[in-house]
C-alpha cells in the first residue's frame, strides 16, 4: 500500500531501516564510550553511567522494535518520544564542544550539524509509527 512502512515482506523502507540502523550504532556506542555521553548529563543527576547505559539499552530496544513489523508501531512512538527527549542533551554537547578549547573543529562542526538532522530523525520515526 502506498505510503505504508509496512511492505509485502514486512521490511520496513530504507529511511526506517537506515534510522533502526544509527539507533543501533548508538545504542552500541553508550557501552563502548561512554564517557562523552557521561559528559552531558545534567550533574544534578545520580548514576550517571547507569544513566548512560540506559539510554543506550532504550535506543537498542527502538532499533529492534523498528525492524519487526508486530513492534514498528510501537517503536515508532518511542524512538520520536526518545529523538524529543535527547534533544536537550544533543543542545548541552553542542554548548560543550563550542566552549571547549580542546574540541576539534570537526566535532564542534558535527555537533552543531547534529541539532537540525534530529527533526528528519523523529519525522522518520513518527512515520514508522503511523503507518506500523
Amino acid at each position: 500500500m502506498p505510503g505504508s512502512s509496512v511492505r509485502p515482506s514486512g521490511r520496513p523502507p530504507r529511511d526506517v531501516t537506515a534510522l533502526a540502523g544509527l539507533l543501533a550504532v548508538a545504542g552500541v556506542a553508550h557501552f563502548v564510550a561512554p564517557k562523552p555521553f557521561e559528559s552531558i548529563v545534567p550533574r544534578a543527576l545520580p548514576a550517571r553511567r547507569a544513566l548512560v547505559h540506559a539510554s543506550g539499552v532504550a535506543e537498542l530496544a527502538c532499533a529492534a522494535g523498528l525492524v519487526a513489523p508486530r513492534t514498528r508501531r510501537a517503536a515508532g512512538y518511542a524512538t520520536a518520544a526518545l529523538m524529543v527527549a535527547v534533544f536537550p542533551a544533543n543542545v548541552q554537547m553542542t554548548v560543550t564542544a563550542l566552549r571547549s578549547p580542546r574540541a576539534s573543529t570537526g566535532y564542534r562542526a558535527a555537533t552543531i550539524a547534529r541539532l537540525p538532522l534530529q527533526w528528519p530523525l523523529v519525522r522518520t520515526a513518527w512515520k514508522a509509527a503511523r503507518s506500523g
